[in-house]
């Protein structure tokens, strides 16, 4: 187990975030290579990977959805043949490839990929799960997916989309969920989880880089009592986790938000650092984007952080995964954070 100090294991809850490559280009494919025989080289590679880390709630991002969760069922099974069972698992349906009905990306044409709620060619491409070894209480899980983007405080939807978009168009480009999960002490621990939109791809409107700042600016909000329910939250132990897409200093996208949750007061940044020292998170073409961090752990400030870390081997392999094998899983890196409660 990677980082983990002597005898405190049973005393530790391992939080784990991945950005995966498992999503294909249609319906039903993931699973088909889920099911194959002989898996290819990224599926072997991702196990690999979430095996080395080891981790008690996982969170994966880029995973495509299914209505039954067969995609996801087939992948817990793949990790459990080789040892790691996640009994509790969440999987909702993302806001990727909702239709609108809407041109959304103003380009005069229909049904495609970008005039979904959040950019996917099919329903559910590229959607979020969390694994848990820990029992879920699904009853209680907060799904924040629907809200629509108008209806943050102090939004900038208005800027941005005409007044028919402003109608529909949902604030989570993926998803943004609060998980409870139950510790062995009886008390509950929560999973703020999220992936937010990348603040690219999009024209001089920033259409994209202003609603990742509002995907950000939500969960500041949320902190401090605000909710689309009405209903404030309380948690004592908890942490925000997932793709914001944002590095704190570098590349595109609107810092600030990004700034505001790495500062919180109800929030801690323990900077995980890969074998070389660095914090980035992502493997991106140099000279631009370049490598950045976009993938976070920020656990509530009360909390006391053990260890923490990017899996990213160099030369050296680390926990005998080797560099090739982490680029074959994903051009993300995982993040984990170790939590004594």
């Amino acid at each position: 187990m990677l980082g983990t100090p002597s005898g405190l294991a049973a005393e530790t809850l391992r939080l784990a975030t991945f950005h995966t490559s498992l999503s294909r280009d249609g319906p039903g494919l993931l699973l088909a290579d889920l099911l194959d025989e002989d898996p290819d080289t990224q599926i072997r590679a991702t196990l690999d990977v979430l095996i080395a880390a080891d981790a008690d709630v996982l969170l994966l991002q880029d995973v495509d959805y299914d209505a039954a969760g067969h995609a996801l069922t087939a992948f817990a099974n793949l990790l459990e043949d080789r040892g790691l069972s996640y009994p509790y698992r969440v999987m909702l349906r993302p806001n990727t490839g909702q239709p609108t009905g809407l041109d959304m990306d103003g380009n005069a044409r229909l049904g495609e990929a970008r005039d979904a709620q959040g950019y996917g060619r099919f329903n559910g491409q590229g959607g979020m799960a969390l694994l848990s070894r820990q029992p879920v209480d699904a009853g209680a899980v907060r799904d924040f997916s629907g809200l629509l983007w108008a209806n943050l405080p102090g939004n900038a939807a208005a800027d941005v989309l005409t007044a028919e978009a402003l109608a529909i168009q949902r604030l989570a480009s993926v998803a943004m969920w609060d998980v409870p999960v139950a510790l062995d002490s009886g008390a509950r621990f929560h999973i703020l989880a999220l992936h937010a939109t990348p603040p690219v791809f999009d024209g001089p409107e920033d259409r994209n880089g202003l609603r990742n700042a509002d995907e950000l600016r939500f969960w500041q909000l949320y902190l401090e009592g605000w909710s689309p329910d009405g209903q404030p939250f309380e948690a004592g132990a908890f942490a925000l986790m997932g793709t914001l897409n944002v590095d704190p200093g570098r590349g595109e996208g609107r810092q600030g938000p990004l700034r505001a949750l790495l500062e919180h007061a109800a929030l801690q940044n323990p900077a995980p650092v890969n074998m070389a020292g660095r914090s980035e998170t992502a493997d991106w073409d140099d000279p631009v984007p370049g490598d950045l961090r976009v993938d976070y752990i920020l656990p509530a400030a009360n909390l006391r952080v053990i260890a923490s870390g990017v899996i990213w081997p160099g030369e050296e392999p680390e926990d005998g995964l080797t560099a090739s094998t982490v680029a074959a899983a994903s051009d993300h890196r995982l993040v984990w954070v170790d939590l004594d409660l």
